[in-house]
This record gives C-alpha cells, sequence and structure tokens, in this order.
C-alpha cells in the first residue's frame, strides 16, 4: 500500500466520528446500543444451578466409568510393542499418556463445576434464609414499636389480646 492510499483510507476513515471510549448513541455496527435496565438482569434460578451440577457430575462418573477403559490395555501394547522393537510401542504410549493427562484435566474441569456449583447453592440458600429471617425480625420489631398499627387508643395487636 503507498503512502497516498494510506493517507485517503485514513481521511475517509476520520470523517465517521470514530470513538473508541464509547457507544455509538444511534446506534453502531451490531445495532442499537440498549441498556441492560431495558433488557433485564441476568436471572438463574436454583434449579438451574442444580441441573448444570448434576450434569457434570454424571459426566464426571461417565468419564470415570467408560473413558479410562482403554488405558490399561493400551499402556500394555505400548509396553509389549516396544520390548519387540517396534517404534509404534513410543507412538502409543505417548497417546495413551496424552489420553490420560486430557482425561484427568476433563474430570477436574466437571468435578470443579460441579463442586462449585453445590457450593454457590447452599452459600445463595444461607443467604437467603439469612435475609429472610432478618426481615421477619425487623417486621416483627416495626409492628411492635408502631403505635399508628390500628385505631387510636387501642392496644397494639402485636402484644395479644387484652387482658380482663
Amino acid at each position: 500500500m503507498a503512502w497516498d492510499e494510506w493517507e485517503e483510507l485514513k481521511a475517509k476513515h476520520q470523517s465517521t466520528n470514530m470513538q473508541l471510549n464509547s457507544a455509538p448513541v444511534g446506534g453502531g455496527t451490531y445495532g442499537p446500543y440498549v441498556t441492560p435496565s431495558k433488557t433485564g438482569d441476568l436471572k438463574v434460578s436454583n434449579g438451574d444451578l442444580i441441573k448444570i451440577g448434576s450434569h457434570a457430575h454424571t459426566l464426571y462418573n461417565q468419564l470415570w466409568d467408560k473413558a479410562r477403559v482403554a488405558l490399561p490395555s493400551s499402556d500394555t501394547a505400548a509396553s509389549d510393542l516396544s520390548g519387540q522393537g517396534f517404534a509404534l510401542g513410543s507412538g502409543l504410549q505417548h497417546v495413551s499418556n496424552r489420553w490420560d493427562q486430557q482425561l484427568k484435566s476433563l474430570m477436574d474441569a466437571c468435578a470443579q463445576i460441579s463442586n462449585h456449583l453445590q457450593v454457590t447453592k447452599k452459600i445463595h440458600a444461607g443467604d437467603e434464609h439469612y435475609i429472610q429471617r432478618q426481615m421477619s425480625s425487623i417486621a416483627a420489631l416495626d409492628e411492635g414499636f408502631d403505635e399508628r398499627v390500628g385505631p387510636p387508643g387501642d392496644k397494639n395487636k402485636i402484644y395479644g389480646p387484652k387482658k380482663k
């Protein structure tokens, strides 16, 4: 590209008022910009987390049961082939080792996902219970101290029925 072409392209694109630190006001290449308040917040239910964690746990168990089956026989075959002087033995051993490494990595990822979601579920459940306890105690306190809950002169219901 010649210098003149470069200057021409720069001049052509500078006229579009490109801004790198903000989104275009009227919309850009990918459509109009919409704030999250107009589209809604990201919501994930506890049921969704349970399903994802359960699937990760199931996948971990299936990998443990089914993907490790070939390792002992592959290692034995690689050892036998190497012992007989075949170069294929070391190649097969390399493939077996890589399979084992990749399998362990995938199983670790499944375990982390499952464990993380179980912990997240427990933490959020604990937070919900704590918030409910705090809110219910605040409501009881408010009701007990608020003299405006009934008509003037009547006792507050929070103290129970009038004694005779």
